[in-house]
């Protein structure tokens, strides 16, 4: 069984006929060549294939692409502007370190997005537990988390 997902990638408005049972990872990545979102443990455990749903975080791997239908959604791809310029996390990102193999990468830079909308200022704590659903096989935690507390610590100045 078949159904049109209409919505809005990285900006652009959509529209395609998914099986019902794709996952949003499968529709991004086999659809719209979305290479950013990771295939990892296919069950939401490692975080590789996170993207942003209207402003939200959340394993593409475990959300059903009909799910998607009138929703708004970002990937990696999307964060760069038009130009070809990073966006600030991503700059801060190399700029701490914190890329190593980079297959986790993308998934961060999602939960990392939606920390730094969020406009809260969080606790290293805090911090911690809202990226503890990634799992980064080369142990790149710290520099990982500093690049995330840097970018956060900017938008809460006012400087990203």
């Amino acid at each position: 069984m078949t159904q049109i997902v209409r919505c809005t990638i990285n900006g652009r408005e959509t529209e395609t006929v998914v099986d019902v049972r794709a996952s949003l990872t499968d529709m991004l990545r086999n659809e719209y060549r979305l290479t950013s979102v990771k295939k990892g443990c296919e069950v939401g455990e490692c975080g590789a294939c996170n993207v942003i749903i209207n402003g939200e975080c959340f394993n593409s791997c475990i959300y059903l692409a009909v799910w998607a239908d009138g929703k708004e959604i970002t990937t990696t791809e999307g964060l760069i502007s038009a130009d070809g310029e990073l966006s600030a996390i991503q700059q801060v990102f190399i700029d701490e370190g914190a890329v190593q193999c980079g297959f986790c990468t993308p998934g961060f830079l999602m939960s990392a997005r939606e920390i730094i909308d969020s406009g809260k200022e969080y606790s290293d704590e805090e911090l911690r537990r809202l990226l503890s659903g990634h799992l980064c096989r080369c142990t790149g935690y710290e520099n990982i988390f500093r690049a995330v507390r840097k970018a956060a610590r900017q938008r809460t100045a006012g400087s990203v």
